[in-house]
């Protein structure tokens, strides 16, 4: 009697396994004048690079200079890419990677308004005290919290607000410095 079952599937392709990806978070400062963050932006787009998280503000008293912080991720030869270009554009006075150079802090702030009724409120208080957010907005039916904090903290109060009332989520994108005495000065590299 012949045999009805199917042939077994092909194994996968075992050739080279695929490089990791890594998140890499990248600051650069730059000249504060129109369309340098569509030139930044467009680097990226223009080679298909993902942008996680991106923040831009002036941080000279001046207003001459602003400070472009982007989280991204790719494989190593990617990022190395993506620096290079950054590295290249005419408005760049300092670039760095600095979750490759050294300890580094990285904050976010997020809005995150919850609304619920009963049981649920008093839940949705409780986290808020156990992650430290402070209550902004309150009426009747809503809350709105002020959470800061690094994105994976941001990430476990958002998805712990999810099934008791979430509503709305406002984030800022990472902010980010090196610790210690680095600085991203304006020195040409």
């Amino acid at each position: 009697m012949p045999d009805d079952t199917p042939p077994a599937a092909a194994p996968p392709f075992s050739g080279r396994p695929a490089p990791p990806h890594r998140s890499a978070t990248i600051s650069v400062l730059v000249d504060n004048e129109s369309g340098v963050l569509a030139r930044v932006i467009g680097l990226f787009a223009g080679r298909g690079y993902n942008i996680d998280s991106l923040t831009v503000a002036s941080v000279d008293a001046g207003g001459s200079r602003s400070r472009i912080n982007i989280v991204t991720s790719g494989t190593d030869m990617v990022i190395e890419q993506i620096k290079a270009q950054l590295d290249r554009l005419v408005p760049v006075y300092r670039m760095a990677e600095l979750s490759q150079e050294g300890p580094h802090l990285a904050r976010e702030l997020a809005m995150v308004k919850v609304i619920s009724d009963g049981a649920n409120r008093a839940e949705a208080l409780r986290l808020a005290e156990a992650f430290r957010a402070r209550v902004i907005d309150a009426t009747v039916e809503s809350f709105v919290f002020e959470l800061t904090g690094g994105t994976q903290k941001l990430d476990s109060f958002i998805e712990l607000l999810r099934p008791i009332g979430l509503a709305e989520v406002s984030r800022t994108g990472v902010a980010a410095i090196a610790r210690g005495t680095r600085t991203l000065s304006a020195a040409p590299h």
